[in-house]
């Protein structure tokens, strides 16, 4: 069992930063691919980021290339997704999501088994 908590969400004004944060449990949490999604309202969950286990790969979503990174920090079993030139479009809900029982990043979430409750990111005009 993995439980997955996020935190760092917040309203922020467009061009504006924010940290997310991942914390996880469980003991092999380096062996899991973590990913990060979005849910807008009214909108499909999309794809954001995800790094590979032990942090070998990221891939990020055309749309935030560029603007976020993710990294991972398995001594703490934490990853981040830091955010920055943030847009109103980047309005949503933030989840992330471990994926157990395969080691490769991936940007289908049907592929991840555990998700957090998720945190509320709303950016301003």
């Amino acid at each position: 069992q993995v439980q997955l908590v996020e935190s760092g969400g917040g309203l922020v004004q467009a061009g504006g930063s924010l940290r997310l944060s991942c914390a996880a449990s469980g003991r092999t949490f380096s062996t899991y691919a973590i990913s990060w999604f979005r849910q807008a309202p009214g909108k499909e969950r999309e794809f954001v980021a995800t790094v590979s286990w032990r942090g070998y790969n990221t891939y990020y979503a055309d749309s935030v290339k560029g603007r976020f990174t993710i990294s991972r920090d398995d001594a703490k079993n934490t990853v981040s997704l830091q955010m920055k030139s943030l847009k109103p479009e980047d309005t949503a809900v933030y989840y992330c999501a471990a994926r157990t029982t395969a080691a490769g990043a991936s940007r289908r979430d049907y592929e991840y088994d555990y998700w957090g409750q998720g945190t509320q990111v709303t950016v301003s005009s």
